[in-house]
């Protein structure tokens, strides 16, 4: 798959089809619409072509600061490949951008930049400026440019819309198994390990502090949770806390991750860690000691949920 942070840096090869949105998650929702995407480019000799933009057009358009996203750009990048999709490109939604008329982004954009042969938008899509044109206009277009246009349908537009809203309220609960489910893979957290206050290691449990640069990255409810970790290629099992270490009153909301039998150096290196199922709320201990204790038990669990799953 190819990458391209603009429309402008994209030449199509031949024709295009073409998808819009913002796919967040690229969840079990989202397959009906990829596979239809990617079998017709085969079929058809097509390009296949994902447009989103980046920031979130709310987040311009109507200043909507707290919107969270199921993944940061790298991550979704990830899954659209393996999805199968050619050419994901992610342009720079700004007002200038938001104030194509209707016909401007048709032809300018989707006749002109990606030389459209076929379109798949859902029934309820809105586009140009504030957002005025709808599917029949589209339909309209299609005519006049002469390219053809696919309709999600309202089932399927709905079955999306309810996946991204529930998988989000059940990271937000805590319910990382419900999430999982919707997603069809492990919620990932991708960020830098950066050095922490080093106390873990005082107990027996040396932690990587994840640092989680994108601020719009949905951070699932506080708590500990049984992962696996991507470094340097290999799989490492593990266990994260989220949270703000009561116990130690920093109140400063942290990503630690205590993986199992490694002692590298990971300082400053970009990891990714797949959240696969939750052990508890955090909690406050009233000392070193009893948080010691509790997590010898987290460990015992984490372990012991690996070789169940394994067996």
């Amino acid at each position: 798959m190819k990458i391209y942070q603009s429309l402008n840096e994209f030449k199509p090869s031949r024709k295009t089809i073409v998808t819009l949105g913002t796919f967040d998650g690229v969840h079990l929702g989202h397959n009906v619409i990829l596979d239809k995407i990617c079998n017709t480019a085969k079929q058809e000799n097509l390009e296949s072509v994902l447009l989103t933009f980046f920031p979130h057009p709310r987040l311009i358009v109507s200043n909507d600061s707290e919107i969270k996203m199921l993944n940061t750009m790298a991550e979704k990048a990830k899954l659209l490949k393996q999805k199968g999709i050619q050419n994901f490109i992610i342009h720079p939604f700004d007002k200038l951008f938001s104030e194509l008329s209707p016909r401007e982004f048709v032809a300018q954009i989707l006749v002109k930049q990606l030389n459209i042969q076929k379109i798949i938008i859902g029934y309820d899509h809105k586009f140009g400026k504030n957002r005025a044109a709808d599917f029949n206009d589209l339909i309209a277009f299609g005519k006049e440019f002469g390219f053809e246009v696919e309709e999600i349908s309202a089932k399927q537009v709905d079955e999306v819309a309810v996946s991204s809203t529930k998988i989000r309220h059940s990271l937000l609960e805590g319910n990382i198994s419900l999430a999982n489910a919707y997603l069809g893979y492990s919620y990932m957290l991708s960020g830098i390990v950066v050095k922490g206050n080093q106390l873990g290691r005082t107990i027996g449990f040396p932690t990587a502090n994840i640092e989680v640069s994108e601020n719009y990255k949905l951070i699932p409810k506080n708590g500990v949770y049984v992962v696996s970790a991507i470094v340097n290629n290999q799989t490492i099992f593990g266990m994260m806390n989220i949270g703000i270490k009561p116990t130690l009153g920093d109140n400063v909301p942290t990503i630690e991750v205590h993986l199992l039998d490694f002692s590298e150096d990971i300082y400053c290196q970009e990891i990714q860690v797949n959240v696969i199922e939750r052990l508890r709320d955090e909690q406050k201990f009233e000392s070193f000691e009893a948080l010691k204790s509790q997590l010898e038990i987290d460990k015992t669990n984490t372990v012991d949920y690996f070789k169940k799953r394994n067996s």
